[in-house]
């Protein structure tokens, strides 16, 4: 496994992240969640991701027991707030400085520490000032709750402001976690720039396009059953976007070039996020523990700018770069 520093700060990162959206506390069971995580562990994974939003709380309940025996100064956890949890009363989401601090105590409790290494903003919240979401944070910062504030699908406006905040209030404000693939390039136009001038790293979901880039959605052909795309709990909303026969069918032309490099589908996928200088760290999950072992062969590839070419070519114009794109899925979780 090779390890990043995550945005500008001391704290170093797996490249490859374990996360449980839509995995821990819903589409799987609980011990193949726990081998899942054990797998992560034996990979060389020290990193973990989840949000109190997921499965309306469950899925940080079963990261928590998983990791419980673990050497806690050994892990980077990291957890998020924002999304409506418990009965989704009116202060059950949101940013406001109410809902922040009950959602940590809460986090902290469901995953069986005294602290996150990163807590994150999941989305912007426009009814709430800023300024009352940052001095929160910066708060539960001072408490040792959490040791370093991200964000999640920010854009590089929030972002500038939010930093802005940070330093005047006194914590680092050191990463977003943004949706980014070989099909999903959104970020590159305005977030990558203003994040390498302020300082802060992505940490990226979705790399394989939720499943699509592995190539096991063939063109013209029925929906792999057991799949994500035939998932009602969630997954095949989030991936019906990318199952046009056009993208599939461009799809399927990176086959070649990953043979050509010994690398799954999957593997070049997560491979190609890396590349990008400001990407700390790719966002894996998994239904199965085996799932972990092959992807992180992906850690510490290196792929040749002919290679980059091929890929950009092989895909053409179903890649989407518009940093204005109105059916994005940042608005939902993830």
């Amino acid at each position: 496994m090779e390890f990043r520093y995550l945005g500008n700060s001391g704290l170093k990162v797996s490249e490859i992240t374990y996360g449980n959206w839509l995995t821990h506390g819903s589409q799987v069971e609980n011990e193949i969640a726990r081998e899942s995580v054990q797998a992560a562990l034996e990979a060389g994974i020290t990193t973990f991701d989840t949000a109190d939003g997921y499965a309306n709380t469950a899925a940080e309940k079963v990261l928590g027991k998983a990791l419980k025996n673990e050497r806690r100064a050994s892990l980077e956890i990291f957890t998020k707030v924002y999304f409506p949890t418990g009965p989704k009363g009116p202060n059950d989401t949101g940013l406001s400085r109410k809902h922040i601090m009950e959602s940590i105590d809460g986090s902290l409790r469901r995953l069986r520490t005294d602290y996150v290494d990163l807590y994150q903003a999941h989305r912007y919240d426009y009814e709430t000032p800023l300024e009352e979401t940052m001095t929160a944070f910066a708060d539960i910062v001072r408490a040792g709750k959490a040791l370093y504030i991200g964000v999640s699908e920010w854009t590089a406006a929030q972002l500038r402001e939010a930093h802005a905040l940070s330093t005047k209030l006194g914590f680092q404000l050191i990463s977003n976690q943004p949706q980014y693939s070989m099909l999903w390039r959104v970020i590159e136009a305005e977030v990558v720039p203003a994040s390498v001038e302020l300082g802060i790293s992505q940490i990226v979901w979705s790399p394989v396009a939720q499943g699509v880039l592995t190539g096991k959605y063939k063109p013209g052909a029925a929906l792999p059953e057991g799949s994500r795309a035939t998932d009602t709990k969630g997954g095949e909303d989030m991936i019906k976007s990318w199952l046009s026969d056009e993208t599939l069918t461009r799809v399927q032309k990176l086959q070649p070039i990953a043979d050509d490099l010994g690398l799954t589908m999957a593997q070049l996928a997560v491979a190609w996020v890396l590349q990008n200088p400001n990407v700390a760290s790719a966002i894996i999950g998994a239904s199965k523990p085996e799932q972990i072992a092959s992807n992180v062969v992906a850690a510490g590839v290196k792929l040749e700018p002919e290679v980059l070419t091929r890929i950009d070519e092989a895909l053409g114009d179903v890649v989407e770069r518009s940093a204005d794109k109105t059916t994005s899925p940042s608005h939902r979780l993830a």
